[in-house]
């Protein structure tokens, strides 16, 4: 069993897997954010090499500075939204229900919850080569109740997931044939 918080967990709910986000695609937000924060030294560079007698005045070194400072301040935001993004976005797969946690901007959460004995029809995809070698995909959740699609992108181990929860689903619907 695993130990997480659930929000509004039911008695006798046990957690069965917590699936985040492909780690692959959060480290291709994080190569971007670092070819960002060396783009300011080739600039720097380039400045120096073609003008050099422009950082002797003190207020161009502080306009330099002020700039380079703010720029980086925006690298170091985008780099923590990324990675709140990446960590708080959960898909939880319990016992009793299907519950897809997404963190929207800093401050706004969704949380989209289904009973398994709603679930209807469950498709995995695995596309691409990246895709297939690091065992990310999409999940797709067709349900009968209020939100009738769970779309999850760039899951970790789709396949596995959808295993799993048919396997659970056949469990809540004994008396129906398994298809």
């Amino acid at each position: 069993m695993i130990s997480y918080d659930l929000p509004g967990q039911l008695p006798n709910e046990e957690i069965l897997k917590l699936a985040h986000r492909s780690f692959f695609i959060f480290f291709k937000e994080i190569l971007f954010i670092v070819l960002l924060a060396v783009l300011p030294a080739v600039f720097l560079y380039l400045v120096v090499i073609n003008f050099p007698n422009l950082f002797a005045d003190q207020v161009y070194l502080a306009l330099l500075i002020l700039g380079a400072s703010a720029y980086f301040l925006f690298i170091l935001l985008f780099f923590f939204f990324s990675f709140i993004d990446y960590y708080l976005n959960i898909f939880v797969v319990t016992n009793e229900r299907i519950l897809d946690i997404q963190q929207n901007g800093f401050f706004a959460r969704t949380i989209a919850e289904q009973r398994m004995e709603n679930v209807q029809d469950i498709t995995s995809e695995v596309d691409g080569p990246f895709a297939t070698i690091f065992g990310f995909g999409n999940l797709n959740i067709q349900t009968a109740g209020e939100k009738d699609n769970f779309f999850v992108k760039n899951i970790t181990r789709p396949n596995e997931l959808r295993e799993m929860i048919i396997k659970l689903v056949e469990q809540k619907r004994p008396g129906e044939p398994s298809a």
